[in-house]
């Protein structure tokens, strides 16, 4: 059986299983019962499919966890762990294994490939039940959670105990940049309020340009991955003179749908603001050198 070229079995992925469709080696998927989801295997690679939580049992045609067994596809997996790891034994191998999860079976086709997915990362789905709501975060409350970001090394050091609960992140050795060409938007810090589920950026917008540039101070969100959040306040004045540079603190609240976003500070993120004047530079796209993970 001739193996299905990657672009194929990604976009079979992409569709039946929540899989973006592209190159990488690493992929998530939604676990989904109904649907057999398309993993390439190389012959001199290891693929890895990891669950949520321990397997129950596995069984699979032609797989073999025994090396001694011949088989077209060989398995390792340990008992109790949430992990099954695979290896395409010859050239054109082609099987399915069921894995047995949470009181449902889930079908794998294993194909062997010479692009495989190195590592496919499996999701439980979360249902309308289990999302809980963003909390209502009154525009006095958003406004306080500003002044205290904007206060807090202060807070710390005379009132340690008004900040005890606020998670910061400092971005002083590493920044993280998003350059727009003619300005550039630098994350100076970031601070997480836990029961209001809010972060607080301090950023530092710098016009390279010789001319003024404006922008709509109500327009700033961050990008965290493919997703896009909104900000929920902002202080900024929508002017930056030519050469210039001035602070601006925003906040996000929850996710765009009205749930909690719960967002680490460990995310690399990019921040974005639709600028009004002057027309951006034709082909002007986004530099972004965020910093890394602590």
């Amino acid at each position: 059986m001739k193996a299905p070229s990657n672009l194929v079995i990604l976009a079979c992925l992409a569709a039946n299983s929540g899989v973006a469709a592209s190159s990488e080696a690493i992929q998530r998927a939604i676990l989904d019962d109904r649907v057999v989801v398309v993993v390439p295997v190389a012959t001199n690679r290891v693929t890895t499919i990891s669950f949520p939580s321990s397997i129950a049992a596995l069984d699979g045609a032609g797989v073999s966890a025994d090396p001694k067994i011949p088989g077209v596809f060989q398995l390792a997996h340990t008992k109790g762990s949430s992990f099954l790891s695979l290896r395409a034994t010859t050239r054109g191998a082609a099987s399915n294994l069921n894995v047995r999860w949470n009181r449902r079976t889930y079908v794998f086709g294993l194909v062997e490939s010479n692009v495989p997915v190195l590592a496919l990362n499996l999701e439980e789905r979360v249902t309308a039940a289990q999302v809980q709501p963003a909390p209502a975060v009154s525009p006095t409350r958003l406004l306080a959670l500003l002044d205290k970001a904007k206060a807090y090394p202060l807070l710390r050091q005379q009132h340690p105990e008004s900040v005890a609960q606020v998670e910061p992140r400092t971005f002083a050795a590493a920044p993280s940049v998003t350059d727009f060409n003619d300005y550039e938007i630098q994350i100076q810090e970031i601070f997480r309020f836990n029961p209001e589920d809010t972060l607080v950026f301090h950023v530092r917008m710098r016009n390279k340009s010789e001319r003024e540039l404006r922008y709509r101070p109500d327009s700033f969100a961050v990008r965290v991955g493919d997703r896009l959040y909104h900000q929920s306040i902002s202080d900024a004045s929508g002017v930056l003179p030519p050469k210039g540079e001035k602070a601006v603190y925003f906040a996000l609240t929850g996710t765009p749908d009205g749930a909690r976003a719960e967002l680490s500070l460990k995310n690399d993120f990019s921040v974005l603001v639709t600028r009004t004047s002057p027309e951006p530079q034709e082909n002007s796209q986004p530099n972004e050198a965020s910093a890394p993970q602590p």
